[in-house]
């Protein structure tokens, strides 16, 4: 992702395809959180986001690693999806928190929620399984 110093930073994507970015939640607690200056040193933060609305505790912008996944979806004119496990609905909610936030409606509309238990319906037996049986998810 490009810097507003002109250098890039890189971040970390669960799962790319093509131009699909994927962020995978199976046990984390959360999206993080960061400082303001962390963000702010993003070249396109200003432009993507309505910064004033983006949730921020103690000087800390939250869900620091959904921010990220927009800016490289953006950066990469790709988009994003999420995936969270349904019995979550405080990752849902933070996933839409921050989607809200994106001035860009093609990039906001470009970003998705999927839960686990939607997949799973779809997932070959074995792999159903697997999950049910490591996460709990049917």
């Amino acid at each position: 992702m490009p810097l507003v110093n002109g250098l890039c930073d890189r971040t970390e994507i669960d799962m790319r395809l093509g131009s699909l970015l994927v962020e995978a939640k199976l046990t984390e607690g959360g999206f993080q959180s960061a400082e303001q200056g962390m963000l702010q040193r993003y070249r396109d933060f200003f432009d993507v986001f309505e910064v004033e609305r983006l949730r921020q505790r103690e000087g800390r912008f939250q869900s620091y690693q959904l921010i990220r996944n927009i800016l490289a979806a953006y950066a990469g004119q790709g988009s994003l999806c999420v995936l969270v496990d349904a019995r979550r609905p405080d990752l849902i909610d933070a996933v839409y928190a921050v989607v809200s936030c994106v001035r860009l409606v093609e990039l906001r509309t470009s970003c998705a929620v999927l839960t686990w238990q939607e997949l799973t319906r779809v997932l070959p037996v074995k792999l159903r399984g697997f999950l049910a049986d490591k996460y709990g998810i049917d």
